[in-house]
């Protein structure tokens, strides 16, 4: 099985709120590999909006992505990109 991880800082001025969440949970979904996000020292499942909104990232957060399946490093990287564009709220 491959795994890949990435980290990346939220640039976003909200945060990870219900709409980024929503943003990564659809990608992950889109995707086979399973995927972990953490966030200083807590973790979640990125498949689940109400996992991932249980990090309360705030703004310059940095989250890290690890994802396992044969479609680990595809999935990781559509993630950084949209974390990376500030999931077009970027003013």
């Amino acid at each position: 099985m491959h795994t890949y991880a990435a980290s990346t800082r939220l640039v976003n001025a909200r945060g990870l709120h219900a709409r980024p969440c929503h943003q990564l949970v659809t990608i992950a979904l889109a995707h086979r590999a399973k995927l972990r996000v953490k966030c200083l020292d807590r973790e979640a499942d990125g498949r689940s909006i109400l996992s991932l909104m249980t990090l309360g990232a705030p703004h310059g957060a940095v989250l890290e992505f690890k994802a396992e399946g044969d479609d680990a490093e595809t999935l990781v990287r559509e993630l950084l990109a949209v974390v990376d564009a500030g999931f077009s709220e970027v003013d």
